[in-house]
């Protein structure tokens, strides 16, 4: 089978979840390109890159993502930096003729993404953005079923992402934190997923009207070389400019409506990323912390035995999973990453483009900026084509 080389640009979090997908892609999932992990990238060139490298199974090193992306040996630029970094990498791995695999969301602002997206139209790539959600088991058979109108009409949208990491008002200054680095807080972060999803199981956004909300102004400064989540420094505090809270109402192309609130001060709730859909012939709930799980409610029994089914999403008929374990075997977060390569490569293997791709992550840009517009104007806002 033929090989295809791979830079990876980011060694931490997602340089982590990435690079056990590319080992164990070919292991589960059969394909005619095999990823040949060729060269982690991480910031500073010292022994701490050197050993991740090795650690997690590439072949080289390097800290000059302009000197990686740049050579003829590698066919797949995988960006998984903080946001700030995606523009200017894919801008060059693009001009560079490589496939691009990114990380959510795309870009900090949306004449970023759009500039991201014209460049790898322009250069003829094979392109996608890492909306891991979508390639969940049960959320993918839950679009199934939403497709087979087992629900019926779509009436209403729940779409919530809950964590509580940054609630300790001495949590540092990291860079998630700070706007020039991340974009946004709550929205970009987990907002991204959770309107994504929305857009994936039922269709496009079309107006929403929304508020952020920042708890905490100000926080411990982070010292120098201290890691990806910082350290609290020798005194001092800098001023937090992005929003910790995220909500907004949205109503969709499709006439049904859409509540939804992403934040990280919802105390207990680690990974919560759930969503329910309401229609006329049944309903749908998920629920990221019971991965393995859907709950479906089928209106069109009689009302004697009506209620809520549990689905253990693991049989072999249901999406990915049967290449995994026998039934009952259940799976979890890292998997949504190997599904999310082997179906890249796949893609490039059949030479069409694969989703979600960058026209997503633009159009997942615009959603997220038409919502800042409306936390400022305190208007309905339109999301915009």
């Amino acid at each position: 089978m033929p090989e295809i080389n791979v830079a990876l640009i980011g060694h931490r979090f997602m340089g982590k979840a990435h690079s056990n997908a590319y080992r164990q892609v070919r292991k589960f999932f059969p394909g005619n390109l095999v990823p040949r992990m060729k060269v982690l990238c991480g910031k500073a060139c010292n022994e701490e890159l050197e050993e991740t490298a090795r650690q997690f199974g590439w072949e080289e090193s390097d800290c000059e993502w302009e000197r990686v992306v740049e050579r003829k040996d590698i066919d797949i630029v995988d960006v998984s930096t903080p946001g700030y970094l995606h523009h200017p990498m894919v801008i060059a791995a693009a001009q560079a003729g490589k496939h691009i695999f990114c990380e959510k969301p795309l870009a900090n602002t949306l004449a970023e993404a759009k500039a991201m997206l014209k460049a790898v139209e322009k250069a003829g790539v094979m392109h996608m953005v890492n909306f891991n959600y979508r390639r969940v088991p049960a959320v993918a058979f839950a679009k199934r079923l939403i497709e087979e109108g087992k629900i019926g009409e779509v009436y209403h949208y729940h779409g919530a992402y809950l964590q509580d990491w940054i609630m300790d008002p001495d949590f540092p200054l990291v860079w998630r934190l700070e706007k020039k680095y991340a974009g946004s807080g709550a929205l970009g972060d987990i907002g991204a997923h959770a309107t994504d999803l929305a857009e994936f199981l039922i269709g496009e956004i079309q107006t929403v009207t929304g508020q952020l909300t920042t708890f905490i102004k100000e926080r411990p400064l982070v010292a120098q070389g201290s890691g990806a989540w910082g350290a609290k420094g020798q005194g001092g505090k800098g001023k937090v400019t992005v929003d910790d809270d995220a909500n907004f109402l949205a109503r969709f192309k499709n006439g049904s409506v859409g509540v939804f609130e992403s934040t990280r001060f919802a105390g207990g709730r680690r990974n919560h990323n759930t969503f329910q859909v309401y229609g006329s012939k049944g309903s749908i709930a998920f629920n990221m912390e019971r991965m393995n799980e859907l709950e479906f409610f089928d209106r069109t029994e009689p009302s004697e035995v009506q209620g809520y089914k549990n689905i253990i999403v693991t049989q072999p008929e249901h999406p990915y999973v049967g290449n995994w374990w026998p039934p009952g075997h259940i799976i979890g977060y890292e998997h949504t990453f190997v599904h999310g390569i082997h179906d890249f490569l796949t893609a490039i293997d059949e030479d069409r483009l694969p989703e979600p791709n960058f026209r997503h992550g633009a159009r997942n840009q615009t959603v997220l900026d038409t919502i800042e517009r409306s936390s400022k104007s305190g208007r309905w806002e339109k999301v915009k084509a």
